[in-house]
């Protein structure tokens, strides 16, 4: 054996850090974006407008938005994708080896992290703006719902999502059950029982949230909506002291310049309205 293939890989020197980063980035920052963003879809079932003010608000970030996705979101996910990699690929030991954690439960974590993944790349290439230059970028702020629900009404794609979005949950929710045990928080076994009822708990909730985010959306009238939208940004446009969208600007009319003169009336005045006597014929 030669002294290259003796010495021990990157990942294997520093297994103890990067275990832990690895679970603390799938708990927070990606975790808890998953349960914001998941909830954020969720406020459609209270119609359009709320849905839309809630786009309204991660928006208003303005320029700082994308390099806190980049920061918060993308490269955390990023780090936290290749690390798992290299564990299914065998690079890392197997972090299932624990004595409480099942064979299925530690297969079912590998698959649907490749399952959330894919879907994920395929969910940022269709409607984050990001993906406009590969045909998707979908998603429009300004139409929060009904663009959403536009790209989603095929069924094969709503199909697809919801397997992405339980994928996702079951990932995270099972993770914060790994989590705790890389971390050494609950080792007795009533503790991991107790642990474990919090991770089912969770994934219900999220996957609640998930599906029905994805029912929302397709159930929606998309006219309805995009009219609900429409008047939700020209309230915003003329707040911001801009005029609404889509309507030209109108300029002010001055009466003493446009009104035809009145016989008896010094030129460019108007008649002055009759009043309520004068029309009655009093």
């Amino acid at each position: 054996m030669t002294a290259n293939e003796s010495e021990p890989s990157f990942f294997a020197r520093h297994q103890f850090l990067i275990y832990r980063l690895f679970s603390l980035s799938g708990l927070v920052p990606v975790g808890a974006f998953l349960v914001v963003h998941l909830l954020t879809n969720a406020s459609v079932l209270a119609g359009p407008g709320t849905f839309q003010s809630r786009v309204d608000a991660i928006h208003s970030l303005g320029p700082l938005l994308v390099p806190i996705e980049w920061a918060f979101i993308f490269l955390p996910m990023i780090f936290h994708a290749t690390v798992g990699f290299v564990i299914i690929a065998g690079g890392l030991p197997n972090v299932g080896s624990y004595a409480y954690v099942g064979n299925v439960r530690y297969t079912l974590q590998r698959a649907t992290g490749m399952i959330a993944f894919a879907f994920i790349i395929w969910h940022v290439i269709q409607l984050h703006w990001m993906g406009a230059a590969l045909g998707g970028g979908r998603f429009d702020p300004h139409h929060a719902t009904s663009s959403a629900a536009t790209a989603l009404q095929p069924t094969l794609v709503a199909v697809l999502y919801a397997i992405g979005v339980l994928s996702a949950v079951f990932h995270l929710a099972n993770g914060l059950w790994t989590l705790g045990i890389t971390w050494g928080i609950w080792t007795s076994p009533a503790a991991m029982r107790r642990a474990n009822w919090v991770s089912i708990a969770v994934g219900v909730l999220l996957g609640g949230a998930g599906l029905g985010a994805l029912v929302g959306m397709r159930a929606t009238d998309i006219p309805q909506a995009t009219a609900i939208e429409n008047k939700m940004e020209d309230v915003k446009r003329m707040l911001e002291g801009e005029p609404p969208a889509g309507h030209p600007v109108q300029q002010p009319i001055s009466v003493r310049s446009t009104a035809a003169p009145s016989p008896g009336l010094p030129s460019g005045e108007a008649i002055p309205p009759a009043s309520p006597d004068t029309k009655a014929g009093r």
